[in-house]
């Protein structure tokens, strides 16, 4: 099984490398911050960055030094723009509106995607029959979609599709 778990970096770490020789854009990675009361002040949550991923679909690929060779399970993704006010539409477009401004708050560059929420996974021997996004099933190498889907991909297949999208996409996906 060790070596199941080395052919999974080695998979992760041909990917990332493919990435960085195409210049594909990354996104960034942050923590949503809570901040405690002082002096009984509430004050607003922020999302603090953690480094720059690409997102390869369920998949999150360290980019940047503070998170080269990590990956993550794709969380939840907020793209920084102005907050606006609140409406009180609905409880999910407030939430989306706290997520903006928490990121705004973090001193994220405009327009940019902020990956947050992420699981990170450990490259190890956890990884063997493993119930999330990325596991060794079989002594195979494999992706869910989601750690609640039954199907599996083998990591090779999945990693050269998505990553190919990346590097190449189709014609209009990015007008």
């Amino acid at each position: 099984m060790q070596d199941a778990v080395q052919r999974t970096r080695a998979a992760l770490d041909a990917a990332a490398d493919r990435l960085r020789d195409a210049a594909v854009r990354d996104e960034a990675l942050g923590e949503y911050v809570e901040p405690r009361a002082v002096l009984g002040i509430r004050r607003e949550p922020t999302i603090r960055s953690l480094g720059r991923v690409w997102r390869v679909g369920a998949l999150l690929l360290g980019s940047s030094p503070e998170t080269a060779g990590g990956v993550w399970a794709t969380g939840r993704i907020t793209r920084v723009t102005d907050p606006g006010r609140q409406q009180f539409v609905s409880v999910s477009a407030e939430v989306r509106r706290a997520y903006r401004a928490a990121a705004a708050k973090g001193h994220f560059t405009a327009g940019d995607t902020v990956n947050h929420g992420a699981v990170p996974i450990p490259l190890d021997d956890s990884l063997v029959d493993a119930d999330g996004v990325l596991a060794v099933v079989d002594g195979e190498p494999v992706v869910r979609w989601s750690p609640t889907a039954g199907t599996t991909v083998p990591l090779d297949d999945y990693l050269r599709d998505r990553v190919a999208l990346l590097v190449d996409p189709p014609r209009g996906a990015t007008d």
